[in-house]
């Protein structure tokens, strides 16, 4: 007979459609027998189901901040949780180069917000991003995304600019709140299910 925490274990990979996968830290809190394992599932259900973003955002951010942490097994998951919610491959794929791009400009806008000269912050990036002028998902998803990876990767500049953008496109600070909880959510089960 399972315990509930053995139980909580299944039905985590089971929402995640990893039943198939074993995850030694995972098995870890379940050999601790950790509470915090069902406050990781709730966490990850009720972020992925905010109002103010569709399912197929949902999972798309969280493709996102998966492909962020370089999470093979969260990446696949939320790829196919994605799809399976109308994702096309072209939403799936800018999900992974919107990461990418973004990896890129938090590390050069860090620097020049951590060096404070005038020459670092007149230098040009000359990063192409031309995949943000028509972004498949819509400007202002693309926006939401660049936001929560920023937030990730703690770019001060990138997350005022993005949230200052995607505000001036429409979307409420609810919505902000959601797809950043949700990349933050992810963060912390890429932490056991790796």
């Amino acid at each position: 007979m399972l315990s509930v925490i053995q139980e909580t274990q299944q039905d985590f990979l089971k929402d995640l459609g990893l039943s198939d996968h074993n995850f030694a830290r995972l098995d870890q809190l379940v050999q601790g027998e950790s509470k915090y394992l069902k406050d990781l599932r709730i966490n990850l259900k009720t972020s992925l189901q905010a109002e103010t973003l569709t399912l197929k955002e949902a999972y798309l951010v969280a493709l996102s901040a998966a492909v962020n942490e370089e999470n093979n097994a969260l990446t696949n998951a939320f790829r196919e949780l994605a799809a399976a919610n109308g994702a096309s491959e072209a939403e799936l794929a800018e999900a992974v180069a919107v990461t990418s791009l973004l990896s890129t400009n938090n590390i050069l806008y860090r620097f020049k917000h951590f060096m404070h000269t005038d020459f670092y912050e007149s230098a040009p990036a000359k990063v192409k991003m031309n995949i943000m002028m028509n972004p498949v998902g819509g400007k202002e998803f693309f926006e939401l995304v660049s936001l929560a990876i920023s937030a990730i990767n703690g770019c001060e500049r990138c997350v005022t600019s993005h949230e200052d953008s995607v505000r001036k496109l429409g979307a409420s600070e609810q919505r902000i709140f959601d797809a950043v909880r949700i990349a933050a959510v992810v963060v912390g089960v890429s932490k056991v299910i790796r």
